[in-house]
């Protein structure tokens, strides 16, 4: 079996690498970020508040 050259395993890593990116960034902008209802309207509602028992 023939060794690759150390710049074909670099090529080949940056063809990976740019698929890999472009699939990111694909699946982040396929879907729109929806707002809800209450951010639409500019209200903010106080969260939950937490009771620590320490």
């Amino acid at each position: 079996m023939p060794q690759m050259a150390p710049l074909s395993w670099f090529g080949l890593f940056m063809v990976f690498a740019a698929t890999f990116l472009l699939f990111s960034v694909i699946n982040y902008f396929l879907y729109p970020l929806s707002a809800t209802a209450s951010l639409k309207s500019g209200e903010v509602e106080p969260s939950s508040s937490f009771n620590w028992k320490w």
